[in-house]
């Protein structure tokens, strides 16, 4: 099994840590989707990271897809409940952690074009996506130990890559001092070394 993608991708994060949680044995290949010698394309039309190529060559992509299908090929460390509620509310969070991180991703591309050709109104709309994604997330998590309250999911971990990457990414939002308790969250989840050995780096 192959997960392909970049080190400092959350959606590959993401992928990584499901990898790492289940104790699935892959090569990890690194290929940036926009630099000029990319092979994104040849396994995902889409032209999108992370894509894992199974066994049988066949792959999958959609970081989403992705640790779904990793989730239920081994029963080590289930991180997706089997009941329909309780599966649906871990999804809504890792929606809402992945929406955010689009809208990061969004600014941060926007910002590699010419000054000349960045759109302010685009980025000021994407920031604010930003601001009430964490503004929900902390809402919903409030005072509990994780995400779903009881125990660790792949809300927990969907999260906690958007967190990582805004701090990577995005230093000057301080969502540390606006929202504790994601704080807090995110320095429990960097203890376990599914999250300390895949922390972006340039």
């Amino acid at each position: 099994m192959k997960l392909i993608g970049s080190v400092t991708s959350p959606f590959v994060r993401k992928a990584r840590i499901v990898l790492a949680e289940k104790r699935i044995d892959y090569e990890f290949e690194i290929d940036i989707p926009w630099s000029e010698d990319t092979r994104v394309g040849h396994y995902n039309p889409l032209g999108k990271v992370p894509v894992l190529v199974m066994e049988d060559d066949e792959t999958l992509f959609d970081s989403r897809v992705i640790v779904e299908y990793l989730d239920t090929i081994t029963p080590v460390s289930r991180l997706i409940p089997e009941v329909s509620r309780q599966r649906i509310q871990v999804k809504r969070w890792e929606a809402l952690a992945d929406g955010t991180c689009d809208a990061a991703a969004a600014i941060f591309l926007e910002r590699k074009r010419a000054p000349e050709m960045q759109s302010q109104e685009w980025i000021a709309r994407q920031k604010k996506k930003i601001d009430q994604g964490l503004n929900a997330m902390a809402i919903e998590l409030g005072e509990r130990h994780w995400c779903m309250g009881e125990g660790y999911s792949l809300a927990d971990i969907a999260v906690g890559c958007c967190l990582g990457y805004l701090d990577f990414r995005f230093p000057e939002i301080k969502w540390r001092e606006e929202y504790p308790n994601l704080a807090k969250l995110f320095d429990k989840l960097m203890k376990r070394a599914s999250f300390s050995e895949t922390a972006p780096a340039a």
